[in-house]
């Protein structure tokens, strides 16, 4: 009988995602195959030295933690110091996914569209009125980092500009200003490591009690429609995807993301990309997959390989570069 691959398991943390980031542990947890897996869990909010203390036995780590101090490359460092390997991005990748201003410059080099946008720092001195004529009306204003949508607000004038940039300081000491677009809200996941696979797109139809796909929308509004695959023409679902696959690789993404999108006009631009989609049932990453005839289960087994391969395609690595150097 074949050895049993023991997972750690890391879900919960000290993010304000700690809620979803428990509820996808949750699930990841009831659908791994228990005859596979040992399936050790850990939250990092407390769980840190008993990590360390097992990290001998782990085989792979599955880390289900969503916003800073888990998606953004810190728990990543971390899991590499102790010779673990993980399904998602390295510490590069998470790192410049979750900065939003960072992505922008990079899917800029990289020739992939995006809406106009201001950067602020807390102690920059914010026209309200020029941003408006800069960026138009409405536009959206958020946190640099997070996720989620938290702190994230539309506005349609500068009088409720304030507001919107108080909520968005509140979460970081940086925030972006950006052009709304108003169109098809779709996001493009994309699994593999050399050979990226880009999943059937997912259109989202917030609820007309949602300007957009905020958190609420996300999580708690079962009148949000998710439609898969999206109802966009052959050409443009094409391109979508192909963005998709761009963005991921722009960002030095590994293993899987998830790359968030507007379409208008024919015309589709990238907002951002998660390198940890949520696992909650009311997920879009496992919607895709099961689309592209992978059951959950199934998306759990492949990620896992994806993490353990890549490993070992990175001590490969050491061992040829060594060779090269006559050690």
């Amino acid at each position: 009988m074949n050895k049993k691959i023991t997972v750690a398991l890391l879900s919960g943390g000290i993010s304000s995602e700690r809620g979803v980031s428990i509820k996808s542990g949750d699930q990841v947890f009831q659908f791994l195959d228990k005859e596979k897996y040992h399936v050790l869990r850990y939250d990092p909010g407390t769980d840190i030295p008993k990590l360390i203390s097992d990290a001998s036995r782990i085989d792979i780590a599955l880390i289900m933690l969503h916003g800073p101090y888990g998606e953004d490359g810190t728990v990543q460092g971390l899991l590499d110091l102790l010779n673990i390997p993980y399904q998602c991005s390295g510490v590069l990748g998470s790192a410049v996914a979750m900065n939003k201003l960072v992505s922008k410059h990079l899917y800029e080099q990289a020739g992939i569209p995006v809406p106009a946008y201001l950067a602020l720092a807390a102690h920059d001195k914010i026209d309200m009125e020029d941003c408006f004529r800069r960026l138009g009306t409405p536009l959206v204003v958020k946190p640099v980092c997070g996720g989620s949508s938290i702190g994230t607000t539309i506005v349609g004038s500068p009088d409720e500009l304030a507001d919107a940039v108080a909520s968005a300081f509140a979460h970081d000491d940086n925030i972006l200003m950006e052009t709304f677009i108003r169109g098809m809200e779709i996001t493009g996941a994309v699994i593999g490591n050399s050979d990226i696979e880009a999943l059937p797109l997912v259109e989202i139809v917030p609820s007309s009690d949602h300007g957009f796909f905020d958190y609420s929308a996300k999580y708690d509004d079962v009148e949000t429609n998710e439609i898969c695959p999206a109802r966009l023409p052959a050409d443009v679902t094409e391109t979508a995807q192909e963005l998709a696959v761009r963005a991921h690789r722009a960002l030095f993404c590994k293993g899987y993301s998830r790359t968030d999108m507007i379409v208008k006009d024919g015309v589709v631009y990238v907002l951002e990309t998660n390198t940890i989609p949520g696992m909650t049932t009311a997920s879009l990453l496992p919607r895709a997959a099961e689309k592209a005839g992978m059951t959950f289960p199934m998306l759990l087994d492949r990620l896992i390989e994806l993490g353990r391969e890549r490993r070992l395609q990175a001590g490969r690595g050491v061992v040829e570069k060594s060779l090269r150097k006559g050690v």
